[in-house]
């Protein structure tokens, strides 16, 4: 059985305890009340349990979300260890060939690759090129709405036709406004 992920290990001790009627029922709750105000307003506690089960609940999709960040910054952390590693292993390699080359170490001592060592180095190689793949996405659909909101706005203002209708009479009351008070002064 693999390890479990730190996502895993988050949720299971920050969500899944958090669950409001997992911390106290309705019953426990209304019990918290005095007896005359169970008895006289029991729709009212009812509501108060209801609401505070919503703010409960919003809070678990906030820290849910907070996971998910968590959980991406750690696997580029964790890429961004594996590169520093790599490099290193590169200049040890390099030394490692200088060493040859010179003839102060034998080439049997070559480190070689086996399907165990190779195969975590590219799936954290995919894993990386798909976070990347993923961030480009998004940054081009962002640049693409954007684009699409300035062409929209340029096209209104080529055709003469502004989202504020009003705002030519707008501007037109302002400015008189304004030609008014310099009058006075």
């Amino acid at each position: 059985m693999p390890p479990p992920t730190e996502s895993q290990i988050l949720t299971s001790y920050l969500l899944l305890p958090a669950q409001l009627p997992s911390i106290i029922s309705l019953q426990e709750f209304t019990s918290l009340f005095p007896k005359s105000i169970q008895s006289s307003c029991p729709q009212q506690i009812r509501s108060l349990y209801r609401d505070f089960q919503s703010q409960r609940n919003s809070l678990i999709d906030q820290v849910t979300e907070s996971i998910a960040d968590e959980t991406k910054k750690s696997k580029a952390i964790r890429r961004h260890v594996l590169k520093a590693h790599h490099s290193a292993q590169e200049e040890q390699d390099d030394e490692l060939e200088i060493e040859r080359m010179l003839g102060s170490v034998p080439k049997s001592q070559t480190p070689k690759h086996s399907l165990e060592t190779i195969i975590p180095g590219l799936e954290d190689a995919i894993n990386e090129l798909e976070s990347q793949l993923q961030l480009h996405k998004e940054e081009e659909a962002a640049l693409l709405a954007q684009l699409k909101q300035t062409v929209g706005t340029m096209s209104d203002l080529r055709y003469g036709r502004l989202a504020n209708p009003k705002l030519p009479g707008e501007i037109l009351e302002g400015l008189a406004d304004l030609q008014e008070t310099c009058k006075e002064k």
